[in-house]
């Protein structure tokens, strides 16, 4: 087993907030403090992969839900409202008229437990118990992600949940990558593949109009390897659009790559989920300072977010998202570093 150090990152509300450390046998090395879940470092090759923040008040005053995991419901539920068996449930408004990452106090802005305070072999586990009316949600629902970084430089997330009502669950880390260790060089040179003939149509306001469709001949079309930049030439502002992944029958299967502008390094993702959100950093306008002291501004980074679709409560088309009582909620993601980035012109498979 690699090894986790432990310190101190801060304190909250009389709170401890622990910084995690874990290390592999090459000596890169991911950080994760138990406010928020979030993954505030991950260092490979003397570089830092991820945008995040040097100390604990960045992390609670920030807007943009770095690092974190979004919960109890990530991405946006249309109006802030849903039925259960004919019982009307009303959430936090909290993205215009929409809710948005759980609510006003969603996963990212509280206190995980950590459990024993000795852990000196990874996996890394955080637990939270969300009460029943949490933000507007139903049942009590006891959450878990596990964290494990491996000697093949994999970020492996584990999420469970288990809950006492039916409620529903989507659960995913909201990490912006930029993988030239860099947020003043932004993420439109980077090269990217998504696992996906399809996406999800939204709105004016981000919610999904209900279809699927083709990404051929669009916008959308990540099947080939292409830069950000290239395919972005009729966005205007950038993406933050759900894609529909291609499973092909695999409960657990590849969904994307990212490469480097140098094409040294590459980052793929592998997912039990149906869906991966592409952020690449619209609302980010600079005014949040990052751990080297660089603003991070429109495109400094981006979000690869596997999860259930946006507003799938309201969506009876889409994949369901709704916990039962007695039921157990299981999620995995890998991300995956490799230190040449040609290997990620191809369309990887991983069995899991």
């Amino acid at each position: 087993m690699s090894k986790i150090t432990k310190s101190l990152f801060g304190d909250l509300e009389g709170k401890s907030i622990y910084r995690f450390t874990l290390y592999n046998n090459k000596g890169n090395c991911v950080s994760i403090i138990n406010y928020g879940a979030i993954i505030t470092s991950w260092r490979v090759q003397d570089k830092d992969i991820v945008a995040g923040f040097g100390n604990l008040k960045d992390y609670i005053n920030n807007d943009a839900y770095f690092g974190c995991i979004a919960g109890r419901y990530a991405n946006r539920i249309a109006a802030g409202k849903f039925r259960i068996n004919g019982n009307l449930y009303e959430l936090a408004r909290n993205n215009g008229k929409n809710h948005l990452h759980g609510g006003n106090k969603g996963f990212d802005k509280v206190v995980w437990d950590t459990g024993s305070n000795e852990m000196e072999e990874q996996p890394l586990s955080l637990h939270y118990l969300s009460k029943d009316g949490e933000e507007g949600y139903p049942g009590n629902l006891k959450v878990k992600v596990e964290y494990d970084y491996t000697d093949d430089e994999e970020l492996i997330i584990g999420y469970f949940a288990e809950t006492d009502k039916a409620t529903p669950v989507n659960l995913t880390s909201h990490c912006y990558f930029n993988l030239t260790g860099d947020v003043s060089k932004n993420i439109l040179d980077h090269s990217l593949l998504i696992n996906a003939d399809h996406y999800t149509p939204v709105n004016e306001s981000q919610i999904p109009t209900g279809e699927i469709k083709a990404v051929g001949e669009t916008a959308f079309d990540f099947k080939e390897m292409t830069t950000i930049a290239g395919n972005n030439s009729t966005m205007e502002a950038g993406y933050d659009h759900n894609f529909v992944l291609n499973k092909n029958g695999d409960p657990f299967s590849f969904a994307a790559s990212l490469v480097a502008p140098e094409d040294d390094l590459q980052l793929s993702v592998f997912t039990t989920e149906p869906g991966l959100q592409l952020y690449t950093g619209n609302f980010l306008d600079g005014h949040l300072i990052n751990r080297d002291g660089k603003p991070i501004n429109q495109h400094s980074a981006l979000c690869l977010e596997t999860q259930h679709f946006p507003d799938s409560p309201n969506q009876p088309g889409f994949p369901p998202c709704i916990l039962l009582p007695g039921k157990k909620y299981f999620s995995k993601t890998v991300y995956k570093i490799s230190y040449n980035g040609k290997a990620a012109r191809e369309i990887q498979t991983k069995e899991g």
